[in-house]
């Protein structure tokens, strides 16, 4: 009797340890939704500490999963970035160095994480800002928009672009309001300028650049392109529920035009919101000397900036409220405890800092992006991880996640640093831009930022800052400074990393760079 017992028991046990094991989400083909804005800087999230702005959706994944505090964009540039963020590659190995590269039909030479998902059984979706080179966009369940009303890329495979959808979404829903020609996807539709607008009190003359264009937009929040692009984007997910799936969705804003509708345009008044503590950087000593594109000092004026600033965060509060429509989706459809959920930036925007606007710089409000990863069961709620990371990064990461380890990136995976198996001690992130007048590498060390010309012989100035006693970057250690000679030997070793880093993925400006003069053009 007694073995018999025995046997029985053991039975139960082997039944109830293998039901345990088949129950384990693990134990499924992870999901993978991946969120992403433009030009969202790393601060623009309460999570990360800013007091002006509310994101608790944002914060609820941060909560939930584990965020990122030295995350940084591989470039500061839309396609270059986007690209490096889907194949794992840098900018060089990509061959996609500026935005005119999205053009490409032989770049990049290495397929996305998407790409490699969607051939081992997953179906998939694209649904918004698609700025990369087309051919990664091949394999999806559906065809992807290109971007804009432009001659669709060779292989294009949709009837029409993001922007003409968005017009028809528009025409659709807000007859009493039509774009008019030429407003399309930057315009958004009509809006009330603000003084800091190009065209604020004037009749426009040619074509207004997005880049010029703030104040409140005049279409309902519920038909903002915002609420479009997640609107398609849940729709996705109803289709694609039943898994496994990788689904990305593209939100443009807060990228230019910063135009917002109510109730976001008023959620942050200008007059409650500080000014940069750099506002009034003279960059005497800056890798970024002041230029035209500064409008004459338009982005040192403290009530501009306010203003942007608001405009901005408004923005940013529309993303948060459609990523708490989509997460609460998720959970409706019971996906959330198997689907991994990212949500990052491809680049920053300076809103003020160092009295700069935009972006394709390596001052932290352009390069230094959030990243939010969540899956339940998996990556521990509430992890912080202080290790500094890329975009490069990602492809390993998703595909580690999703069980699809084999594939070579320049990057690696961060599940270790989420799971504390790995402290990153002596991990770098670094930054590219195709560029001789202004520095082409940023390295970061988790303190010391160095910033250096693309070869030999640029004219760009360096930079090293120690972000540990000077986070707003107003002191260049090197470059001019009369006591560079004393950082002699942490710009040294900086650039020891920055070489080791371009010998690793083979970048052709190795050489270059190491016959580069280690205080750069200063003297």
């Amino acid at each position: 009797m007694k073995i018999l017992w025995s046997i029985c028991t053991l039975a139960l046990a082997w039944c109830n340890s293998h039901a345990t094991e088949t129950n384990r989400p693990a134990s499924r083909p992870v999901n993978l939704l991946f969120i992403m804005t433009d030009q969202q800087r790393w601060d623009a999230l309460s999570c990360a500490g800013n007091p002006a702005i509310k994101t608790p959706n944002l914060d609820r994944l941060a909560r939930q999963g584990a965020r990122f505090t030295s995350f940084y964009s591989a470039c500061p540039v839309c396609v270059p970035a986007r690209t490096a963020m889907l194949t794992g590659h840098s900018i060089e190995s990509n061959h996609v160095l500026s935005n005119g590269d999205e053009k490409r039909t032989d770049a990049p030479p290495f397929p996305s994480f998407d790409q490699i998902l969607l051939r081992n059984g997953y179906r998939g979706e694209y649904h918004g800002k698609f700025h990369s080179p087309y051919r990664l966009a091949m394999d999806y369940t559906q065809p992807v928009r290109w971007l804009n009303g432009k001659q669709a890329p060779p292989g294009c495979q949709a009837e029409i672009s993001e922007s003409e959808a968005y017009v028809q979404f528009i025409e659709r829903n807000v007859p009493d309001r039509p774009l008019q020609p030429g407003q399309l996807a930057m315009r958004q539709g009509n809006y009330t300028p603000i003084p800091l607008d190009e065209n604020f009190g004037k009749t426009p003359k040619g074509k207004t650049s997005q880049a010029g264009m703030y104040g409140r937009l005049e279409i309902p929040a519920e038909f903002s392109r915002t609420a479009f692009t997640a609107k398609e984007g849940i729709a996705a997910l109803e289709r694609l529920r039943d898994g496994p799936f990788t689904l990305t969705i593209s939100i443009g804003p807060p990228h230019p035009p910063f135009v917002v509708s109510e109730p976001y345009y008023s959620l942050y008044p200008p007059g409650a919101i500080p000014v940069p503590a750099s506002i009034n950087d003279p960059r005497t000593n800056s890798p970024y000397p002041p230029n035209k594109r500064e409008r004459d000092g338009a982005y040192r004026n403290p009530e501009n900036i306010r203003q942007m600033t608001s405009i901005y965060y408004g923005m940013v509060a529309e993303v948060d409220h459609w990523v708490g429509n989509i997460l609460q989706r998720l959970d409706e459809l019971g996906l959330a405890d198997n689907t991994l959920v990212i949500f990052t930036s491809d680049h920053g925007e300076m809103l003020g800092d160092h009295g700069m606007n935009s972006k394709n710089i390596f001052y932290e409000g352009s390069v230094h992006v959030p990243l939010l990863l969540r899956l339940p069961g998996v990556i521990p709620a509430g992890t912080v991880v202080p290790t500094p990371s890329s975009h490069l990064d990602l492809f390993a990461t998703i595909l580690d996640y999703c069980g699809q380890r084999e594939h070579a990136s320049e990057g690696e995976s961060l599940r270790p640093f989420i799971e504390g198996k790995e402290s990153g001690v002596g991990r770098v992130a670094v930054s590219e831009w195709n560029s001789q007048s202004v520095p082409g590498f940023m390295i970061f060390d988790g303190r010391w930022k160095y910033l250096c010309g693309q070869t030999a012989d640029a004219p760009s100035l360096d930079a090293l800052y120690d972000l540990k006693n000077d986070p707003q970057e107003l002191n260049n250690l090197i470059g001019r400074n009369p006591d560079r000679e004393k950082a002699r030997a942490e710009a040294m070793r900086m650039k020891g990393l920055l070489v080791d880093w371009l010998a690793r993925v083979k970048s052709p400006h190795l050489e270059s760079v190491r016959a580069r003069p280690l205080f750069g053009q200063a003297h």
